[in-house]
């Protein structure tokens, strides 16, 4: 009530009127003044030069995306490549290694392996322990 009682003597004490007044008339012959003012301006056509470059630049560019591509589609191969791929233990030695070695699987890939988690998960799936 109090904030409607102060908006209102605001808009008594300074108007409704924001200062952006135009004369009459005023932009009724505004653009044949303003084509009178600007200077006469000559334009020539020059043939445009195209570089080497500007006119392989599209096919450079095609074949980066498609040497792209491929380097994609060879990673994919790589890695999920199933038995026969580069990542497989069956065809690369060193991982075939690296997989045997006890201190490397505990050091790099069975590090955060808690040993009690380990235990109730393979009593979870039916180890009996007398058959060992």
């Amino acid at each position: 009530m109090k904030d409607d009682k102060i908006d209102i003597l605001l808009a008594e004490m300074i108007g409704r009127k924001d200062g952006m007044t135009v004369p009459d008339g005023y932009f009724s012959d505004f653009a044949a003044r303003m084509d009178s003012m600007l200077p006469d301006r000559v334009t020539e056509n020059h043939p445009a030069v195209r570089t080497r470059w500007q006119m392989i630049r599209p096919y450079a560019y095609l074949a980066a995306m498609f040497a792209g591509i491929w380097c994609m589609l060879q990673m994919f191969h790589m890695i999920g490549g199933g038995a026969h791929g580069i990542m497989s233990p069956d065809t690369n030695p060193i991982l075939a290694e690296a997989i045997s070695d006890d201190t490397f699987m505990d050091d790099y890939y069975c590090m955060d392996v808690d040993e009690l988690d380990f235990i109730d998960d393979l009593y979870a799936s039916g180890l009996d322990v007398t058959n060992l």
